[in-house]
């Protein structure tokens, strides 16, 4: 089995025009994302996905990959799978995983990705993301924070930017746990050749989540958990919690 990282990265951003080339401590983001997401032991090979040649060059000129893509896609998932159809050869088409890796993440924890594409031993998995466990007030909820219910067996059932599960009983003082999404996917890539496809849902244009669309077409979305923090990079104020994470490390 094969398994493929692809990081798309797109110029334009309403909220953060060339987000992808801000620095942090003096490297571009889209570095931070690339040299981290290397070190997955599990991946097979790393690309980005992108439309804009300054994010082309300052990736080749690092020494990683990239392949330019169309600037008319409308998702992330969108722009991975044109990467992928461009770089996988027909005869691996059915023994490769593609891991989705967002390109906002400065600090991805590369055991993260090794245990996403582990979870792939089980022939019956079709897509994989991450959920982590939290213990919050029902009165500090964020819809920024994708919020996530699953079954006994790890299967998700549905993905809200609204607190899910409602706890009829619970007071607002107490702490109640909630599981948060953490925006990676892994899928097969003859799943990610059919959902890409698909056409969009009600509760997608709803809740604006794209990963409600493969639940609402049938598709099983395996959760697993990690104690992995994410720290995703949507405004150039986000910058300055990175740079304060990475000081503190070192």
């Amino acid at each position: 089995m094969k398994s493929i990282g692809i990081i798309p990265a797109r110029y334009h951003s309403s909220r953060f025009p060339g987000k992808p080339l801000a620095l942090i401590a003096g490297k571009p983001m889209i570095l931070w994302v690339y040299e981290r997401a290397k070190k997955a032991t599990q991946l097979t090979d790393l690309i980005v996905a992108t439309d804009d040649e300054k994010i082309f060059t300052t990736v080749s000129m690092a020494g990683g990959k990239a392949l330019m893509t169309s600037p008319s896609h409308e998702t992330g998932t969108e722009r991975v799978y044109e990467a992928a159809s461009l770089y996988i050869s027909p005869q691996d088409i059915e023994n490769t995983i593609v891991i989705n890796i967002q390109g906002d993440e400065p600090l991805i924890d590369p055991e993260l990705i090794n245990h996403i594409i582990s979870a792939f031993k089980d022939p019956s998995i079709q897509i994989v993301t991450p959920i982590r466990k939290v213990f919050k007030k029902i009165s500090e909820h964020c819809p920024h924070e994708v919020k996530v219910v699953k079954n006994l067996n790890n299967k998700i059932l549905y993905f809200s930017r609204s607190n899910i599960p409602f706890c009829r009983d619970a007071e607002n003082t107490l702490l109640f746990p909630f599981y948060i999404h953490i925006g990676i996917y892994a899928y097969r890539f003859t799943v990610l050749e059919k959902i890409v496809k698909l056409p969009p849902t009600e509760l997608e244009k709803t809740e604006k989540l794209e990963q409600l669309r493969w639940l609402e077409h049938g598709y099983e979305i395996y959760a697993i958990e990690t104690n992995y923090e994410s720290h995703a990079v949507d405004t150039p104020e986000d910058i300055k919690i990175i740079h304060q994470l990475i000081a503190s490390n070192q």
